[in-house]
């Protein structure tokens, strides 16, 4: 059923399930329209379905219920198809009356289907396989077209959930962490030798994200070295280092490569330890990933280096989030790199200069 104006889902609505099979990025700015759900449907529990090792993130939001992931079994076919067979059967469980899913993917809409829920509903996509749409029972086509730009990505989930008759109080992010993940963060924190930064509210200190899942995002690392060295020196701030475990043997060779104070969590912790470290810092600096997110979701004043992408649909809302982007006329270009290269040459040509003036005024307003 394609529907082109907003539609009112009633009855007697008790389970609600939100799929969001994106990046982290994704799932936290899903949250404003896990709240949008929840305000509308009271009654109803509402539980999400996410990808392996991202629920933690959202183990210590009230208005969830339970939270699915698929798990990701590393090209063991078999245990694939036995741990997606456990998952359905767990789903199936749960009789959901109403499932959404916020992406285009297959994945999403074979699980919204296999969930078993009387109503289904998406967006209509035209450039996706043709059975994708054919599982829901409800699509929205036609979305108008807003005549500002709205900033930031809630919105690209919000605007599903309004079709359906689903309006929201918000749509800035927020991520809670419990006080049982804070006590492991400050145990991890003790064991990285950071213990007297914290113990102290004069010691100031900032988490720093160098690193992206994607090179073309980048920025050099002796750049880095200059900006953390800088800020040592200048302003007797130190910076902790954060990133996946994939990312933590590059983590050792940038500290090692500094001169001023500067540790180094990366791969030390899990998403919901990350959103905790990031609460206490007092500013996340890092290039686009999913990092600056996550501290902006739990408080922390962020500045975002963007070079291909574009900020306006990314970065954080607000007046304490500033994001740094390069002047050549052809950002953003939403490429993955210069002529195939995997490397930009925005980021490339951006000076550390620029970046100090940036942080140098976030400090002074602080």
């Amino acid at each position: 059923m394609l529907i082109k104006e907003y539609f009112k889902v009633t009855g007697d609505i008790k389970n609600i399930l939100v799929i969001q099979l994106g990046d982290i990025g994704d799932v936290v700015w899903a949250t404003p329209t896990l709240w949008a759900v929840k305000e509308t449907y009271p009654q109803a529990n509402v539980s999400v379905l996410l990808r392996d090792g991202f629920g933690c993130l959202l183990e210590a939001d009230p208005s969830i219920y339970k939270i699915f992931e698929v798990k990701s079994t590393q090209g063991n076919l078999l245990l694939d198809v036995v741990d997606q067979v456990r998952l359905i059967k767990k789903l199936r469980q749960e009789r959901f009356d109403l499932v959404f899913d916020l992406r285009s993917g297959d994945r999403g809409a074979i699980m919204a289907r296999l969930t078993g829920a009387a109503i289904r509903g998406s967006l209509y996509y035209a450039a996706v396989p043709f059975w994708r749409n054919w599982l829901f029972t409800h699509l929205l086509i036609g979305l108008p077209t807003p005549k500002e730009r709205i900033l930031g990505a809630a919105e690209q989930s919000l605007l599903i959930v309004r079709g359906f008759g689903i309006t929201g109080k918000t749509s800035v992010p927020k991520l809670w962490v419990s006080d049982q993940v804070m006590v492991r963060v400050y145990e991890l924190l003790a064991e990285c030798d950071m213990k007297h930064a914290v113990s102290d509210p004069s010691n100031r200190w900032i988490t720093v994200n160098p690193f992206s899942r994607w090179p073309y995002k980048e920025w050099a690392e002796d750049k880095w070295v200059s900006i953390i060295n800088w800020l040592w020196h200048e302003f007797h701030i130190a910076a902790a280092i954060v990133g996946n475990k994939g990312e933590a043997a590059r983590a050792v060779e940038l500290v090692n490569k500094c001169n001023g104070t500067v540790y180094n969590l990366a791969g030390k912790t899990t998403l919901a330890e990350l959103a905790g470290a990031l609460s206490m810092s007092s500013f996340h600096l890092g290039v686009d990933s999913a990092a600056p997110h996550i501290a902006a979701a739990v408080g922390t004043p962020t500045l975002t280096i963007y070079g291909p992408s574009d900020w306006r649909d990314w970065a954080p809302v607000g007046d304490k989030h500033r994001v740094v982007v390069s002047n050549m006329d052809c950002v953003p270009c939403y490429k993955k790199g210069c002529n195939g290269s995997e490397r930009s040459i925005c980021l490339q040509t951006l000076e550390v200069k620029t970046v100090q003036d940036v942080i140098r005024e976030m400090l002074e307003k602080r």
